[in-house]
Formats: structure tokens, C-alpha cells, sequence
């Protein structure tokens, strides 16, 4: 955006321009919404919120050195007169959420016409590690721009095209989904070229009722897609059958799928079969969750006739899956993002898999399931106990179900502050510590406890009359 002009800015925002400023033919470097956090030259949008309206923070954002300011109309009058001085631009509209996304689809717009395409991706489970992935896939071949963080909402799928420099070739986006339409207004944001769901599973089921309804929601994004363009989709997904489109290319992936996994070797190259030929893979990570992941991310690389092989290094998002190494061989999976029945197998089949001594799970709730979560998180504890768990701790009241039907070593705590306090006395040195639940269990607390463990008191003192303890049954 930095070459367009203060009225073409307006213009693609559909905003009135107030104040014009100094700025002439220069736009911002950016966009920021957090008064806290502007950059200098960056546009500061001014969203209304449940408790505040950032519109009153935006005498802040021009001290920083805001190139200018979007806002509600009550704002105007008081930030014409604050920016005069400083130079800055005024930008007024009824709705600036609305406005910034009308900013971001303008930018895609333009990206387009330069040649850039656009990923996007949604999913019940994974759909992070999928971009994380597909990213580092790309990124040595495409000048790739990918969704930073958590910016996969109706405020933050904007910041992240918005983010995008003019020169990418490539936006690897992530949708993210709480209800019925949310996708759709995505996708009409982002109007990908190519758009992913990485698989269907009973997240949100309390709010959408039926796998059924999951599925439609996110078959939102391939009704979305324009006609000749691609959706990647799990191979055989009987949920997303009804949604297909003849008018689209579509790419299977995972077992029967276009995209295979037709090997792992010895040393850890992956290959993978494809429409391409077969590739040759040395990733960063293991588990069949994240290997999946990586097929999913070879069918986009194909459907924009990308080839792939060699090494792929991935930093994945912070609290997804992230491996961190302590002092006497311990080594914590950091995976507290969130969690559903799906993708709790997952992280617990990767545990079985890779950790090289004891398996220790903290298993926190697993929220917005509805009235079937007691069955879904007893029969997490019997999966727990089929893949060798050998100490679960169990976190807040529905994942006291999980303990209940687990058979061994198993502690039951309210919240996250009592698993904290009890955590440290639980390891051993060699012990792999998955922790894992949902969001508003809260269980970075948990992590942050066991990389402090060199305080502990010894296992034997820690678990002296631990609430809710059982041993393992015989």
C-alpha cells in the first residue's frame, strides 16, 4: 500500500477522507489495530469493541507516528484537530471493521494483478501446523507470505493480507471457524486460488449441533472458491461429498487420496507420492498427524506446479505441537492451543511415537463439545491407556472423565494453577510431558511450571496426599 495515494486508500476502504494531511502519494507501511503496538507509517484502524472502542485510543497511535487514522464518525471532529499538526490522515467510516476489510480485499486485489495467488486454509484440527507447514514448503521457491500467529478471524485475516508485501508470490492464509458463515466471509476476503480443509471433526460441536453441520460450515470455503479454482481435501471424506463442485479441481490427499505417503525411510526421508511423480522429504518434525499435514501441503504444491523435495525445516506457532528440551532429559510437547476428540488422538498417537522413555500426558478439558463431552473424554483416557501413557493428570472437571476411564497412574486437579503446582513432582529425568487442552483451560501455566521444575521437591514428597491421586489399577 505504501505507493498508493491518501484518496485511493480511502477509496478502496469506501471511507470518507477528513483530513488529507502531508501525506500525498505515499500510504502507509502497514496496518495496526493495538494503539500500543503502531509502528511509524503505519494506518491504526480504530475498532469498536464489547468493552472498548479503540476509536478513543487513537490520539496515541498518531503520538507514535501513525501515517493516519481510521475511526467511527463520533472521533472525528477531536482527531482532525489532534492530527493537523502532526500531519497525519483522517479517515472516517460507520463500520472501520468493515472499512479495513474492504482495505484488505482492495490489497489481495492488487497482489493478484501482480501475479500472487492465494492459499487458504481451514480445518477442525491442524490447520495451523498445515500452514506453518506449507509455508516452509514454499517459501525457498515463492516469495510466500503466510498468517502470522493466530490472525485467522474476521479481524485477523485482514492484518494478515494487509501484512503481505507487494512483492509476494504466493499468501498461504489460515480460516479459522466458531460458526455457520464465518468461512464464508473469509473466503470472500481472501478469495483464494487454492483452498484446503484438512479435515472434519467435532470441533464446536456445541455451537453447530451434528458433524454434518461442521462439515457444511467449513464447505463454506468450496462454495466460496471461483470457478477453475482447486480445493485440497482428505481423500474419501464422505461429510464433504455433498459439497464438491464440478466446476472446481479437486486434490485428494491421505490414503487413496492423489497425494500419498508411500514411504518413510530409515533416516527419516519421507516419500510421497503425487501427481508430480514422488518427492522426497526430510522434514523437521515426525507423527503421522503432522505427516498428513505435510500431504495436504505437497496437493497445494501441486496445484500451483510447485515441485518440492529435499530438507524442510518448520518452526511451528507457538503452543502447537512446540518441543521444548529441559535439564535431565525432559522434553515438554507444548500443544495448549486447543484441543477436540481429534486432535487429542493425535498429539497422544505422537507421544506414543517419538518419546523415547516414559510417556507422561496433562490433559485438560475439551470445551464447546456439548452434551456427548463426557463420553468423548472417557473414551480419551481409553485411548491414553491403549498408546501407553504412563501418568496422566487430568485437568478440570470434564477431564476428570478422561481419568475415570484411563487404567494407570492418573491425578485429577480442578484447574491449570493445581496441575502447575503438582506437575514438577510427576517427572522423571527422560520423561516425554505432552500437555494439551483447550484454550480456556489455560494450560500454559502448566508448561511454564515444568520448565521451572529444577525447584521441585522429589516425585515421592510432591505427591504426599496430591488431590485427586490414584494409583495404577492391577
Amino acid at each position: 500500500m505504501r505507493h498508493w495515494s491518501v484518496r485511493a486508500l480511502a477509496e478502496a476502504a469506501g471511507a470518507e477522507l477528513v483530513l488529507e494531511g502531508e501525506r500525498g502519494g505515499e500510504g502507509p507501511v502497514g496496518v495496526a489495530i493495538d494503539s500500543r503496538r503502531v509502528a511509524p507509517g503505519e494506518l491504526f484502524v480504530g475498532l469498536p469493541g464489547e468493552r472498548a472502542d479503540g476509536g478513543t485510543f487513537a490520539e496515541a497511535a498518531l503520538a507514535a507516528g501513525a501515517w493516519g487514522v481510521l475511526v467511527a464518525p463520533p472521533h472525528a471532529d477531536r482527531l482532525t484537530r489532534a492530527a493537523s499538526s502532526s500531519g497525519a490522515a483522517v479517515l472516517v467510516h460507520p463500520d472501520p471493521l468493515l472499512a479495513m476489510q474492504s482495505l484488505a480485499r482492495a490489497w489481495r486485489g492488487e497482489l493478484r494483478a501482480r501475479g500472487a495467488r492465494v492459499v487458504a486454509i481451514t480445518g477442525s484440527t491442524g490447520k495451523t501446523s498445515t500452514k506453518d507447514i506449507l509455508a516452509a514448503l514454499l517459501a525457498p521457491r515463492l516469495r510466500t507470505a503466510a498468517t502470522p500467529a493466530n490472525l485467522n478471524t474476521e479481524i485477523g485475516l485482514p492484518l494478515a493480507i494487509l501484512a503481505a508485501p507487494a512483492d509476494s508470490e504466493c499468501l498461504v492464509l489460515e480460516l479459522a471457524m466458531r460458526g455457520r458463515g464465518q468461512i464464508a466471509q473469509l473466503a470472500a476476503i481472501a478469495e483464494p486460488d487454492v483452498g484446503v480443509i484438512v479435515n472434519v471433526g467435532p470441533a464446536h460441536l456445541e455451537l453447530l449441533g451434528s458433524l454434518e453441520a461442521i462439515a457444511a460450515a467449513k464447505a463454506e470455503l468450496i462454495a466460496g472458491l471461483a470457478p477453475g479454482a482447486v480445493a485440497v481435501l482428505p481423500a474419501r471424506e464422505p461429510l464433504l461429498a455433498p459439497h464438491l463442485r464440478d466446476d472446481l479441481r479437486v486434490i485428494t490427499f491421505g490414503e487413496h487420496g492423489d497425494v500419498t505417503l508411500a514411504a518413510i525411510e530409515p533416516d527419516g526421508v519421507v516419500v510421497i507420492a503425487h501427481e508430480g511423480g514422488r518427492s522426497e522429504l526430510r522434514p523437521s518434525f515426525s507423527g503421522a498427524h503432522n505427516r498428513l499435514n505435510l500431504l495436504a501441503a505437497v496437493a497445494v504444491a501441486d496445484a500451483l506446479q510447485v515441485e518440492v523435495g529435499g530438507s524442510l525445516a518448520v518452526s511451528f506457532s507457538a503452543m502447537r505441537g512446540e518441543r521444548v528440551e529441559l535439564a535431565g532429559g525432559v522434553v515438554v510437547i507444548d500443544d495448549c492451543y486447543n484441543a477436540n476428540p481429534m486432535s487429542m488422538r493425535a498429539a497422544i498417537e505422537d507421544l506414543a511415537e517419538t518419546a523415547p522413555g516414559r510417556r507422561v500426558a496433562v490433559l485438560g478439558e475439551m470445551l464447546e463439545l456439548g452434551p456427548q463431552a463426557p463420553r468423548m473424554h472417557r473414551e480419551i483416557g481409553l485411548y491414553a491407556a491403549e498408546h501407553g501413557i504412563a501418568v496422566l493428570l487430568a485437568v478440570g472437571p470434564l477431564a476428570a472423565q478422561i481419568a475415570e476411564a484411563y487404567d494407570g497412574e492418573s491425578h485429577t486437579v480442578a484447574d491449570a494453577t493445581a496441575a502447575a503446582g503438582l506437575v514438577g513432582g510427576l517427572l522423571r529425568d527422560g520423561d516425554t510431558v505432552l500437555v494439551k487442552g483447550s484454550r480456556g483451560v489455560g494450560l500454559e501455566r502448566v508448561v511454564e511450571a515444568i520448565r521451572a521444575r529444577g525447584s521441585a521437591p522429589p516425585a515421592g514428597e510432591a505427591l504426599a496426599g496430591a488431590p485427586g491421586a490414584r494409583p495404577g489399577r492391577l
